[in-house]
């Protein structure tokens, strides 16, 4: 761009030249001086990926804010440049978990400036808002985050500290036209004398579980067992009941047909039959004694006599 106003310039300087007939030199040199100084006065080039703050006598002009590009201003005025690309910037700090452990962060935080508002940026902080602005918030916000947790818990909750520290800037910087787009936590590091307790809790709880393991294990294998012998046990009494049931049944039966064919018998039974089966056994043979109806007054007597 200004390689073409200077060629356009050496071309009005040969008009004035040819117009007024000056043939020397210097007289070129001084227009086309005098030229390229009042475009420096009035023309000024914003780089891309930035935003223009016009000043009047270092007073920033209320609600201007200037693109990329070619801008005019007057000779009295000055464009401040702010940087409106994402930046990235590393911290690393101290700060104390709520057990009084002191722990060395480190992390990143990307962010970047709202053009429209740029010029409220530099008004109220100035264009090294990162150390002014960002960096001592990010310090306090951080602290008030691990404040929070303990330090064991510090160390299985790195996104979530990640997470609640952007919250808390994006809150305090959403003011200033800053967005903070991410943070990350990358390293959390304690004193020697925390991580060797943390390590001898950490073998001492291995320990415990191995010896937990262990126990219950034998006492699975003890509950088995035990159950192994309940069914035995319940099988063999199952089996002696089914046995004493059987030989129950067995006597119930035998009796039933025993008394059964006792009242088939009583009911065939009659005197005639009695005296028939009382002859069929008689031996020939007659009674030696004799008793009468009454014993008490009659004897007993022996007929052989």
């Amino acid at each position: 761009m200004f390689v073409l106003i200077g060629v356009a310039l050496i071309a009005l300087a040969i008009a004035l030249m040819k117009l007024f007939h000056l043939k020397t030199i210097p007289i070129i040199a001084m227009i086309v001086a005098f030229v390229m100084l009042g475009v420096s006065l009035f023309v000024t080039q914003i780089p891309t990926g930035f935003t223009g703050v016009l000043t009047t006598f270092g007073k920033v002009e209320e609600n201007i804010t200037l693109d990329a590009g070619i801008n005019f201003k007057m000779p009295w005025q000055k464009i401040v440049t702010l940087d409106n690309r994402e930046q990235r910037s590393n911290f690393a700090f101290n700060a104390f978990s709520s057990d009084i452990q002191q722990t060395a962060v480190a992390g990143s935080i990307n962010y970047k400036i709202n053009p429209s508002t740029a010029m409220m940026l530099f008004k109220t902080v100035g264009t090294n808002y990162k150390d002014t602005l960002i960096v001592p918030r990010l310090l306090e916000n951080v602290k008030i985050v691990f404040g929070r947790y303990t330090a064991e818990n510090l160390i299985s909750k790195r996104d979530l500290l990640a997470d609640e520290v952007l919250a808390l800037m994006r809150t305090d910087l959403e003011s200033y036209g800053i967005t903070v787009m991410t943070i990350a936590i990358e390293d959390i590091d304690f004193t020697d004398s925390f991580t060797n307790a943390i390590e001898a809790k950490q073998v001492a709880t291995q320990e415990k579980l191995r010896a937990q393991t262990v126990q219950e294990q034998a006492t699975m294998e003890a509950e088995a067992q035990a159950e192994r012998q309940r069914i035995s046990a319940q099988a063999e009494a199952d089996v002696a009941k089914i046995q004493a049931d059987a030989e129950a049944y067995a006597l119930t039966t035998k009796a039933s047909a025993e008394a059964e064919a006792n009242t088939k018998i009583n009911a065939s039974l009659t005197q005639a039959l009695i005296d028939y089966v009382q002859a069929n056994n008689w031996n020939g043979q007659l009674p030696t004694t004799f008793m009468g109806a009454d014993s008490s007054t009659v004897p007993i007597l022996d007929v052989t006599e």
